[in-house]
């Protein structure tokens, strides 16, 4: 999990560790798990949950990390986009 600041906005970027550093496709759709993007700290699921609960934003890959957000109510399943069987979603707090 990553952290990331842009003014007043907090946008957490998270994915499952074995997802870091792959390129996730289907169709035209292309998703790369950048490292340099989504690798800071390990994350329990205590301490990922305490980072969305303050995030602006956030940028989630893989079952782990999705799945979390959604038993949680951060994320709705059916929002959820799977590219290459992976899932990923996006969430913004207005």
């Amino acid at each position: 999990m990553r952290i990331h600041r842009y003014g007043n906005d907090v946008l957490v970027a998270a994915c499952d560790r074995r997802l870091l550093g792959h390129v996730l496709s289907e169709g035209e759709i292309r998703l790369e798990v950048n490292p340099q993007f989504y690798e800071g700290e390990d994350a329990s699921d205590e301490l990922l949950l305490n980072r969305l609960d303050s995030a602006t934003m956030a940028n989630l890959v893989g079952e782990r990390t999705v799945g979390l957000a959604i038993r949680h109510g951060i994320i709705d399943e059916e929002c959820i986009l799977y590219i290459g069987g992976v899932p990923h979603a996006q969430m913004v707090k207005m």
